[in-house]
């Protein structure tokens, strides 16, 4: 089922305006303009010459042809549409990976929502928390994380049979989400009484998932390697640096409680792991300063400006040379109308 497809988007692939496009994301982590922002887009477009099919995530974890075909849909969008998004694909196993190593069920919504799964938490969590600090570690051959490494390893020897599309559709590593969203996703909205309540547990609790993190992103990282030198890629834009953590959850806590309870967990993976990006919903802007003051932090990605103090994110963000990525255009062109200097380091979807 999925040659077909694949033959078509690889026929569609023009080899002069992926490089042109990669040579524009170069510039703009090698050498970005003094103003403005970076909206990229491709020269020309393609549109497809059949009609790819619509699958359902829930489908999708039920067959890795699945899951790869609905991945690559994507990408054969972008190619269509001609915008400056780079062609890449994961593991979408959801939320839920890093949770189920530590045993959390996984829940599925109907078909008709189309959204990925997530992590129901422990009931009687202290309990539950207490018995995962006596096991350590966990195994990582446990959970979704062997069908994620499957699934990965199905794409990268189906994608050797198409050689534009193995050249320039990059495999980047799943949502391990970040140590205190795993911790959410453990413990359940209990967590935000417990960090008062027993610190020293979630701080025990965050320790042993930031060891597991680091282990699942090495033991990635060794099987699916980005070649030296070449930017990494994440959600169809390109980074420095290894990985994109996500820190949904830092939004309910204030500044002191972020600097106790996230912030060194993040520090840690960043400096172990090879740095990258940071990606946060809702509101960050009262913890911004701290954030962007991490060792190894390249980007920013937020995805609800209109929650934020912008002037605050910029202020910690490009004037420090930190650059945001995926920022709505609108949100940049607000800014440059009002005089706000941006110095080409914002990237607009």
């Amino acid at each position: 089922m999925v040659e077909r497809f694949l033959d078509d988007l690889n026929s569609r692939i023009d080899e002069s305006v992926e490089e042109e496009l990669e040579a524009l994301w170069r510039k703009f982590w090698d050498d970005p303009e003094p103003s403005g922002y970076f909206h990229p887009a491709r020269i020309r477009t393609a549109p497809p010459r059949v009609e790819w099919p619509r699958i359902l995530i829930n489908h999708a974890f039920k067959s890795p042809e699945l899951m790869l075909l609905r991945e690559m849909a994507q990408n054969s969008q972008i190619i269509a549409d001609g915008n400056g998004q780079v062609l890449n694909i994961r593991s979408n196993y959801g939320t839920g990976i890093l949770p189920s190593l530590f045993g959390t069920e996984t829940f599925f919504l109907d078909d008709e929502q189309d959204t990925l799964p997530g992590a129901r938490p422990f009931e009687d969590a202290p309990t539950a928390i207490r018995r995962l600090l006596d096991a350590g570690v966990p195994d990582l051959n446990r959970g979704w994380l062997p069908q994620v490494f499957e699934t990965a390893e199905y794409y990268r020897e189906t994608l050797r049979n198409y050689p534009l599309l193995q050249r320039y559709v990059a495999i980047y590593h799943p949502d391990l989400q970040g140590p205190a969203d795993v911790a959410e996703l453990l413990y359940g909205s209990e967590i935000f009484m417990a960090v008062y309540d027993e610190p020293d547990l979630v701080k025990a609790l965050l320790d042993l998932i930031t060891e597991t993190y680091c282990l699942v992103l090495e033991r990635w990282e060794k099987a699916f390697p980005t070649p030296p030198g070449e930017l990494h890629s994440h959600w169809n834009w390109k980074h420095r640096g290894v990985i994109c953590l996500r820190d949904d959850s830092a939004m309910n806590f204030s500044p002191d409680m972020y600097s106790e309870f996230i912030l060194p967990y993040d520090q840690r993976i960043l400096k172990r792991c090879g740095g990258g990006v940071v990606h946060f919903c809702g509101r960050g802007d009262h913890y911004i300063d701290q954030l962007t003051a991490c060792d190894g932090i390249t980007g920013i990605q937020l995805s609800q400006p209109e929650y934020n103090d912008m002037e605050k994110i910029y202020f910690n963000t490009v004037d420090r040379g930190i650059r945001l990525l995926n920022l709505p255009r609108t949100e940049a062109e607000k800014a440059v109308s009002a005089g706000r200097e941006l110095h080409g380091l914002v990237h607009c979807s």
